[in-house]
């Protein structure tokens, strides 16, 4: 089937757009770090019954492990880590601007360590593609409406973030080149790399205490939690592996980095929240990037 790496790259936009909203709200009743930890547990849990039910290989050789763990530990550990910090010091719009980042670092890192190029029309696609989420994000403003100042640390936070996540993609795509990897056991090996660090760092700063009571005291936290973890720590990080087994990195995440335009409708309806006339146009902007790396 043509553009299975696209079409699986923007289901996974669409699957993280949902996790964004579940996360978000899970977030604000029970605190982040509750459910950054708790998200990666349940898809583990998940990720081991799929693996069971449905007989899944999981015997890989040791440099792919070793690149899923690189992969886990860069992108889901490093990555999301520094994501966290910059919403922190500069908030989530900025940071968003500066994760559409993310597709040109992971397309330059692909031709360095991949010997991946992409065509002039494919280039051109990426830039349009990115030029609309540049303005979907642009628009959209804080709530509360200001209380971030632009500032350097946050900036580089944001950047490091973006780079992680292109690295971490990068070497994912290194363990498929080695030989066939069902894209749920690549996303098991990944998550279960990035609980390793983070889970003990939890027990160390006593920041994870008596979870269970925690979520029973509050059991909507719970279910944005349960229905955040499967729609995107299991589903979306397991296309995102699956997009660029078939697509080349830096067009599959391209096409996952159109979050922001995805979420337009859901927050409309979720929210209730009016869209700009530059938000809307943005949008169709971006579509029209994507229509050129479908026709490339």
């Amino acid at each position: 089937m043509p553009f299975v790496g696209e079409f699986a790259a923007i289901l996974t936009a669409v699957l993280w757009s949902g996790t964004a909203i579940a996360f978000s709200e899970a977030s604000i009743r029970i605190g982040s770090f509750y459910v950054n930890v708790t998200r990666l547990i349940f898809a583990v849990v998940y990720l081991t019954i799929t693996i069971l039910i449905f007989g899944l290989d999981i015997s890989l050789s040791s440099s792919q492990i070793f690149y899923l763990f690189a992969s886990g530990i860069i992108g889901l550990v490093l990555g999301d880590t520094y994501l966290f910090k910059a919403y922190q010091h500069i908030g989530a719009r900025l940071s968003m601007l500066l994760m559409s980042s993310s597709p040109a670092m992971a397309a330059i890192l692909a031709y360095f360590f991949l010997g991946e190029t992409i065509s002039t029309l494919g280039i051109l696609g990426m830039f349009v593609t990115a030029a609309g989420i540049g303005m979907v994000v642009f628009q959209r403003q804080e709530v509360p409406s200001s209380p971030y100042k632009v500032d350097y640390s946050g900036i580089v936070f944001g950047l490091i973030g973006a780079l992680g996540q292109a690295g971490g993609l990068i070497l994912a795509k290194k363990a498929f080149n080695e030989g066939d990897v069902n894209g749920f056991v690549a996303a098991f090996f990944r998550i279960v790399s990035a609980l390793i660090i983070l889970y003990p760092l939890t027990l160390l700063t006593k920041k994870f205490v008596k979870p269970i009571e925690k979520f029973r005291a509050n059991k909507p936290a719970l279910v944005f939690t349960i229905i955040g973890s499967i729609i995107g720590p299991f589903l979306g990080i397991t296309f995102s592996l699956i997009s660029i087994t078939y697509a080349k990195v830096g067009i599959a995440s391209t096409l996952m980095a159109t979050v922001p335009i995805i979420m337009l409708p859901m927050v409309k309806y979720y929210y209730k929240e009016k869209l700009s006339t530059m938000s809307i146009a943005g949008a169709f902007i971006a579509v029209a990037g994507i229509v050129v790396l479908f026709l490339r």
